[in-house]
C-alpha cells in the first residue's frame, strides 16, 4: 500500500490531464447505460405502478340500454363502488382543437373511490363545484396550460343532445360554460393516448347542472358505467352471472379493463424496455472498447516507468497494484459523476408509450441500477488495469507465432501490387509484442457497424410501409357508416346498402351487425360477414380462412391470444342464450367498433350470427357497413354520392366517412426512434474500432514501413498500404454486415408485426441497401487520411536507429 501510495503521489501531478479525460470518458458512458437500464425498468414497470396507485376500475359495464337500472348493479355483492358515465357529447374546449372532454361522469365517486388518479399538479376537482375541471399531462403540453388556468366549454343545445349529438354535424350550439383548471391528473383510465391531444375531465356537478344539454329530450342517451370489483379480476366471473341474474340479460359487455387497457401498453412498453436494454449493452460494449483502449495506453507507459523499478525489488503484484490505482480513482470519480449524470437524465424517461402512464414524471433515482453501477464500474476498471498491467510486467513471457492471414497470403500469392499486400496484412494480422494491432475489434466493430444502420433503416422501411399501406392492419375499406344500434335501424338500410354498391367506384360493401359475445372473463365484438350484391371487402388474414358455416368464427389476433385459441381450436361463446361451440377457422383483422379495435373481435356468417345471438336482448348493438373502393378513387367525391344514394334509397340520416387510421400507427412510429439511436451507436462502435486500428497500425509498425521505404516503397505506395487496410476492414464489414443487417432488421419487424399486431410484409430499405456501400468505404478512406500522413511523414532511417 505504502508504494501504492508513494507512487500516486508521483504520478498524480504528472498525468492528471489524461486521468481527468479518463474519468470524463467514464462518466459519460456510465450515465448512458445507467440511464437507459434504469429508463427500461421504469418503462416496463409503468402499467403496474399506476394501477397498484390509482384504485383502477375493474371492469367497463356497456349494457348500452338507455334508463337501465344501475341501482340493481350497485347492490351485487361484487361491487365495491361504481362511476356512471354518459355515451354522450362532453362539448368542446375552445382554443384547444382535437382535445378529448370524456364521456360525462355522474357520479362524485369518480376520482375518489374509483380511478383516484395520480395528481401531477394541484388538486382534484370538487365534485359539487361546476366550474372546476381536471386535465391530461397531455393537454397541458399540447395547450400550454395549468393549474389556474380558464378555459371555455361549449357544450351541446338540448336540440343537438336530443339527437344524440357527437360533434360531427357541426359546433355545439348550447351554453359556453367558463372553467377553471385545478389539476393535471393521470390513471389508467383517465389517462393520453399516442397522437391525440390530452383530455378534460369535468366535475360531475357541471353535469347535473346542465343535464338537458347531454341528454336532450328524448332520454336515448346510453349510460354505462366504471366498477371497481371486490376480489380483483378473479371476481369477474361471478359478477358477470349475478349482473345476467340482475337484470335478465346476459348479452351485456362486461370489460376487463386491465386485458382491454392494461395489457396493449404492456406489450408496448415491454417492446420498449428491450429496446433500451440492447442500447444500454451496446452502449456498454463500446465504451469497453473505447475506455479499454484508453486505459491500455494508460497502463501500458505506466508499466514501462515500473519496469526500471522491478530490477531494484519491485514485486509483480505490487507493480500491477501501482499501474491500477490511478485509473480506479479516476474510475471512482467517473462513475459518481456518471449517477449523478443518470438521476438528471432520468427527468427523460421513459421514452414513448410508458411516458403516457409513467405514475411519476420527473427525475427519479433507480438505486439499485445506480448503486450496482457506481460499485461495479471502479471495479471493472481496477480489475483490468491490474490485469494488463500485471501482463506488461511478466518477464520472459513465451512469444507466440504470429498469426497469419489466409486472405492475405492468397492476395500475395496472386501477386497483387505490394501495398496492397502490405496493407491486407495490417489489417487482418494482428501482429505480435510492441508491433501487435486490435485486428479483430476492428473487424467486429465494422460488421456490427453495418449490421446496425442497416437493420435499423430496415425497420424503419416497415413502419414507412405500415404507415402507408392501411392494409397492413386490416383496413382494405375506406369508407365506414353507422346505420343503426340497439336493433333500430335509421331508414331502409337494405335497399341503401344495395345503391351504395351498385356505385362504379365501389369494390365492396360488408352488411355488418355487431354484437358482444362473452367467453369467461373476455368479450368478443362479433361481426357478421355478408357481402352486398357480391360484392365483397378484402379480409386480412394472418392464418386460416373466413367462417362458411353457421359454427365457425375468424378470430382477430387478440382475442385469439386472450382466449388461447389458434386456427382449429374450439372456443365457447355465450351470446344472450346457452353457450355454442364455435371452430376457430382462421385469424384475422375486423373493422374498429365503438367497443373494439381492429385486432381483438370475431367474424360470422350471418346464419352463425343468429345462432349465436338468438337470445340476445337487441338483434344487433350496432349495425354499419364497410365499403372498399377501386384505387385511386376521391374518397370525399364518393362519400358524398354514396350518402345522397342512401338517403334516396330511405335512409337519410346515413353518413359514409373515411376511416380513422388505427392509433397503433402512433406508437410504432415511437418504436423507430430506438433502433435509429441503437444504430447510431453502433456506426460511432464501427468508427472508432477502425480508425484506431489504421491509427494503431501506423503507429506500431513503424518500423515494417520504414524498413519497407528503405527498400524502395514510395511515399504513394505507403499512402495505398495505409488506404488498403481501411478498404479490406470496411469490406469485410460490408460482406458480413449487410445479410445479417437485413436478417436482424426483418427478425425485429417481424417481432413488432406479431405484438403490435399487424400483418408482416419483408421490409427492405433500398436506399440505405445502395448506399450503404459507398458510404462505408468513403467513410474509412476519409479516417485514413491522418494516419496517412502520418506514416509517409515519419523518416525511415531515424525509425530505424531508435528502433
Amino acid at each position: 500500500m505504502r508504494i501504492t501510495m508513494t507512487w500516486l503521489r508521483l504520478e498524480l501531478p504528472q498525468r492528471w490531464r489524461s486521468l481527468a479525460l479518463l474519468a470524463l470518458l467514464i462518466a459519460l458512458a456510465t450515465a448512458t447505460v445507467l440511464t437507459a437500464v434504469a429508463g427500461a425498468r421504469r418503462g416496463d414497470s409503468a402499467v403496474n405502478r399506476l394501477y397498484a396507485r390509482t384504485l383502477p376500475a375493474t371492469v367497463t359495464v356497456l349494457p348500452n340500454q338507455p334508463g337501465f337500472d344501475w341501482n340493481k348493479v350497485r347492490a351485487l355483492p361484487q361491487v365495491v363502488t361504481i362511476s356512471r358515465f354518459a355515451v354522450a357529447d362532453g362539448g368542446t374546449v375552445e382554443g384547444a382543437p382535437g382535445a378529448e372532454t370524456q364521456f360525462p361522469f355522474l357520479d362524485s365517486s369518480m376520482t375518489r373511490t374509483i380511478e383516484r388518479p395520480v395528481v401531477l399538479a394541484g388538486r382534484l376537482y370538487d365534485p359539487e363545484r361546476a366550474d372546476e375541471v381536471l386535465v391530461t399531462p397531455g393537454f397541458a403540453a399540447a395547450f400550454h396550460k395549468k393549474p389556474g388556468d380558464r378555459l371555455m366549454l361549449d357544450l351541446a343545445s338540448v336540440k343537438q343532445a336530443s339527437t344524440n349529438y357527437d360533434g360531427s354535424d357541426g359546433a355545439p350550439a348550447g351554453p359556453r360554460v367558463p372553467v377553471r383548471i385545478v389539476g393535471v391528473v393521470r390513471s389508467p383510465w383517465l389517462s393520453d393516448d399516442p397522437g391525440v391531444p390530452g383530455g378534460l375531465i369535468a366535475s360531475p356537478a357541471l353535469w347535473a347542472r346542465y343535464p338537458a344539454n347531454i341528454f336532450g329530450t328524448q332520454h336515448s342517451v346510453f349510460v354505462n358505467a366504471l366498477i371497481r370489483l371486490r376480489g380483483g379480476a378473479a371476481a369477474i366471473p361471478a359478477f358477470r352471472t349475478a349482473l345476467a341474474r340482475a337484470t335478465g340479460r346476459d348479452d351485456i359487455d362486461v370489460w376487463n379493463n386491465s386485458v382491454n387497457f392494461g395489457d396493449p401498453f404492456r406489450r408496448v412498453t415491454g417492446y420498449e424496455a428491450a429496446c433500451l436494454l440492447a442500447f444500454a449493452v451496446t452502449a456498454l460494449v463500446t465504451a469497453m472498447f473505447l475506455i479499454g483502449q484508453a486505459i491500455a495506453r494508460y497502463v501500458s507507459a505506466t508499466t514501462a516507468e515500473l519496469q526500471i523499478l522491478q530490477s531494484v525489488g519491485l514485486t509483480r503484484r505490487q507493480g500491477a497494484a501501482a499501474a491500477a490505482a490511478a485509473p480506479a480513482l479516476a474510475a471512482l470519480a467517473g462513475a459518481t459523476i456518471g449517477v449523478a449524470g443518470a438521476i438528471v437524465a432520468s427527468q427523460w424517461m421513459p421514452i414513448g408509450a410508458a411516458s403516457l402512464i409513467e405514475p411519476h414524471p420527473g427525475i427519479d433515482a433507480d438505486w439499485l441500477v445506480l448503486g450496482l453501477g457506481w460499485v461495479l464500474v471502479p471495479l471493472l476498471v481496477l480489475g483490468a488495469s491490474a490485469a494488463l498491467a500485471t501482463r506488461y510486467l511478466t518477464v520472459g513471457r513465451s512469444a507466440r507465432a504470429a498469426r497469419r492471414s489466409v486472405a492475405a497470403a492468397a492476395a500475395s500469392g496472386a501477386g497483387l501490387p505490394v501495398p496492397v499486400v502490405i496493407g491486407a496484412r495490417f489489417a487482418l494480422e494482428p501482429g505480435r509484442g510492441r508491433s501487435s494491432v486490435p485486428v479483430r475489434p476492428a473487424l467486429l466493430g465494422g460488421v456490427i457497424g453495418v449490421l446496425g444502420v442497416l437493420a435499423a433503416f430496415t425497420f424503419a422501411a416497415g413502419v414507412t410501409d405500415a404507415a402507408t399501406h392501411p392494409e397492413r392492419f386490416g383496413q382494405t375499406w375506406q369508407l365506414g357508416a353507422f346505420f343503426g344500434f340497439n336493433g333500430q335501424d335509421g331508414g331502409h338500410t337494405a335497399a341503401a346498402l344495395k345503391a351504395v354498391a351498385a356505385d362504379p367506384d365501389v369494390t365492396g360493401v360488408d352488411d355488418a351487425r355487431i354484437n358482444g359475445a362473452q367467453s369467461g372473463q373476455y368479450s368478443v365484438e362479433s361481426f357478421t360477414y355478408a357481402p352486398v350484391r357480391g360484392k365483397a371487402t378484402p379480409v386480412v388474414m394472418t392464418d386460416g380462412r373466413m367462417p362458411t358455416a353457421r359454427d365457425e368464427i375468424v378470430l382477430a389476433p387478440i382475442s385469439a391470444r386472450e382466449l388461447h385459441a389458434k386456427t382449429g381450436s374450439v372456443i365457447k361463446l355465450a351470446g344472450g342464450g346457452d353457450p355454442v361451440t364455435e371452430r376457430v377457422t382462421g385469424i384475422g383483422f375486423v373493422p374498429v367498433g365503438p367497443h373494439n379495435d381492429y385486432s381483438d373481435g370475431g367474424w360470422l356468417t350471418p346464419a352463425g350470427y343468429h345462432r349465436l345471438f338468438a337470445g340476445s336482448h337487441y338483434a344487433f348493438k350496432y349495425h354499419a357497413a364497410t365499403v372498399s373502393l377501386r384505387p385511386g378513387a376521391d374518397l370525399t367525391t364518393v362519400a358524398r354520392r354514396l350518402n345522397r344514394a342512401a338517403a334516396k334509397a330511405g335512409a337519410p340520416n346515413v353518413q359514409f366517412g373515411p376511416v380513422d387510421p388505427v392509433q397503433e400507427l402512433t406508437i410504432i412510429r415511437d418504436l423507430e426512434v430506438l433502433p435509429l439511436a441503437l444504430a447510431a451507436f453502433l456506426a460511432v462502435l464501427a468508427v472508432a474500432a477502425i480508425g484506431y486500428a489504421v491509427a494503431a497500425a501506423v503507429s506500431r509498425r513503424r518500423r515494417d514501413l520504414a524498413v519497407l521505404q528503405a527498400l524502395g516503397m514510395s511515399r504513394r505506395q505507403t499512402r495505398l498500404a495505409v488506404a488498403t487496410q481501411a478498404t479490406v476492414l470496411a469490406v469485410t464489414g460490408l460482406l458480413f454486415g449487410i445479410p445479417l443487417g437485413l436478417a436482424v432488421g426483418r427478425f425485429i419487424w417481424r417481432d413488432v408485426a406479431g405484438l403490435t399486431p399487424l400483418a408482416y410484409h419483408p421490409p427492405l430499405a433500398v436506399w440505405a441497401l445502395l448506399l450503404i456501400a459507398p458510404a462505408a468505404l468513403l467513410t474509412v478512406n476519409i479516417l485514413a487520411v491522418w494516419p496517412q500522413w502520418l506514416a509517409v511523414r515519419h523518416r525511415a532511417g531515424q525509425v530505424l536507429r531508435t528502433e
